[in-house]
């Protein structure tokens, strides 16, 4: 006879279980052969923190200045969602700017 309900869900015991091994064994998730990164496109290893900061800090404001233009072609939620990254963007880039004046004071 054919069985209209699907089987029931694994007990909770069970579905905690996994979840918390997951989370709190993290160890398992690892493989054995390490990560090896592509070269293609690579930050050369002597280049200052304080270049590092200027970069980022002026691709950050490059994102934010193209979001808000784009944002101007859009209407309801889709702009409301552009903003709102526009706005992610720019504390990002508040952050960078607050760091790369910590590692280099103007005074």
């Amino acid at each position: 006879m054919f069985k209209p309900t699907p089987n029931p869900p694994d007990s909770e015991t069970d579905t905690a279980q996994r979840a918390s091994a997951l989370h709190l064994k993290p160890a398992i998730l690892k493989s054995t052969t390490p990560h090896n990164p592509s070269t293609m496109f690579i930050i050369a290893p002597n280049i200052a923190t304080e270049s590092l900061l200027a970069h980022a800090c002026e691709s950050l404001a490059s994102a934010s200045v193209m979001a808000s233009d784009f944002a101007t072609f859009l209407d309801g939620p889709q702009r409301s969602m552009l903003l709102g990254i526009q706005q992610v963007i720019m504390l990002a880039d508040l952050a960078v700017n607050r760091a790369l004046d910590n590692v280099a004071p103007l005074d």
